[in-house]
């Protein structure tokens, strides 16, 4: 039986890093992995999601292009050509983990694994021990709601898998759930001659962020020609051999909607399923997710789970720090906690939508004392050289919620929407108050 002190179950953002500080800490490790290393950021999310808004974005540029004194006749997009190059850019990325793992002296297992007692890891007729812990990182799966007849087939009703490998786009595209998988897509088929739809359940399209950007993304939605319908209930689908008709339920009013295709961007599964956590004692939330404690070790000691299968927000960038955490808990350090209130967020769609913090709506209801200062891209000269001061391309404003500190009197983090904004430092009140 092959033993290391760390073994690390899928090989995706959260166990990849996981098993790269576990190794930097000088712990040998290994990482089981069933598909390709790099898990679904890499291969079928994150990754090739930005070469193709990428392209989108060009394709909008090249039709404003007379404005800036070049003009492009005869513009033609190709979404098969630009799903192939976006899969070139993901086939990369995932070399440069698999060099990562043999810089580090890593092993890599390929194959299926499943948890054992005693810090175990089964991957098909072999057995793997972990003298300090097994790391949990199965990650998470799209979803479709087969209760109201929307299970995923693959060719009508659809993925954001499926919708990143389309040789062709469809003519027109229903997309069911307006977070930020929903958004991007949205943004993609539109840029490549789609009629798209954008279903939202809740009262508003990117509903976790700022109220007021999410208003300003619907208007530059509309202005394109994207149907936007928020607060949206799909009551019943109707799936044909080239079409899908929807009968929604939308403020007060009952209507249809008929696509050649539907793309279901309303949540993600984890994959917990069939992978021995039972069998080692290790407890699931009332919501599905893997139940962990500050330091994201399972109710069975020696395990430890990160990254999707411990619960939202299903960010790569949250999965890397949770995987660091743990590698240094294991390495018996004491690494900083995690904030899990300050986890940055941004949606990749044009005009794109970053934040951190808190919202004005979340000051409200924590009822703390705040200050909303706002500065439109109009007033910005870079912008103005770009063209992006307006919709579709121009988001604006910043928030910040005040807190006391003793040497500020009152310090703010700051919220920050738009197009090449981040995340800035504390600052007093004085820094953000009113439009300037």
């Amino acid at each position: 039986m092959a033993s290391f002190d760390v073994i690390v179950l899928g090989g995706g953002p959260a166990g990849y890093i996981c098993a790269i500080r576990s190794a930097q800490l000088g712990m040998s490790t290994a990482v089981v992995e069933q598909e390709k290393l790099g898990g679904v950021c890499v291969n079928i999310g994150c990754i090739p999601t930005k070469a193709l808004l990428h392209s989108a974005y060009i394709a909008g540029l090249l039709k404003e292009s007379k404005e800036f004194g070049v003009e492009a006749s005869g513009v033609k997009t190709d979404y098969g050509v630009a799903m192939k190059r976006s899969r070139r850019v993901s086939d990369q990325n995932s070399k440069g983990v698999e060099f990562l793992m043999k810089k580090h002296k890593i092993t890599v297992v390929k194959g299926t694994g499943v948890v054992q007692p005693g810090k175990k890891v089964k991957v098909g007729s072999d057995v793997y021990e972990a003298k300090k812990a097994v790391v949990i990182a199965t990650g998470s799966r799209v979803k479709g709601i087969p209760q109201i007849g929307l299970e995923i087939n693959k060719t009508t009703v659809i993925s954001s898998d499926e919708a990143l490998l389309l040789e062709r786009v469809p003519e027109s595209l229903a997309i069911i759930g307006a977070g930020a998988v929903g958004m991007e897509f949205a943004d993609i088929f539109q840029a490549f001659g789609v009629k798209i739809t954008l279903i939202e359940a809740l009262p508003r399209i990117l509903p976790i962020e700022d109220a007021e950007a999410s208003d300003t993304l619907a208007k530059s939605y509309r202005k394109r020609g994207i149907d936007v319908i928020a607060g949206a209930k799909v009551t019943k689908a109707a799936v044909g051999k080239d079409k899908v008709t929807l009968d929604i339920e939308a403020g007060g009013e009952k209507k249809q909607v008929t696509a050649a295709a539907v793309l279901m961007a309303a949540g993600r599964a984890v994959n917990t399923e069939n992978i021995g956590l039972k069998e080692c004692g290790i407890q699931l939330t009332d919501r599905g997710f893997i139940k962990v404690d500050q330091n994201l070790q399972t109710t069975a000691p020696g395990y430890y789970a990160i990254g999707d299968v411990v619960g939202p927000p299903m960010l790569a960038h949250k999965g890397f720090r949770e995987g660091s955490v743990v590698a240094e808990i294991i390495a018996g350090q004491k690494p900083h906690a995690i904030k899990y209130d300050n986890v940055p967020s941004v949606t990749y769609c044009h005009p794109e939508v970053a934040s951190i913090g808190l919202t004005e709506d979340q000051c409200k209801e924590k009822k703390l004392d705040y200050v909303a200062g706002r500065f439109p891209f109009s007033a910005n000269g870079r912008a103005r050289g770009t063209g992006e001061t307006e919709d579709p391309r121009g988001a604006y404003r910043g928030r910040a919620c005040v807190r006391d500190d003793p040497r500020a009197g009152r310090r703010a983090r700051k919220r920050v929407h738009g197009r090449r904004n981040r995340p800035c430092d504390p600052c007093t009140p004085d820094d953000v108050r009113g439009d300037r």
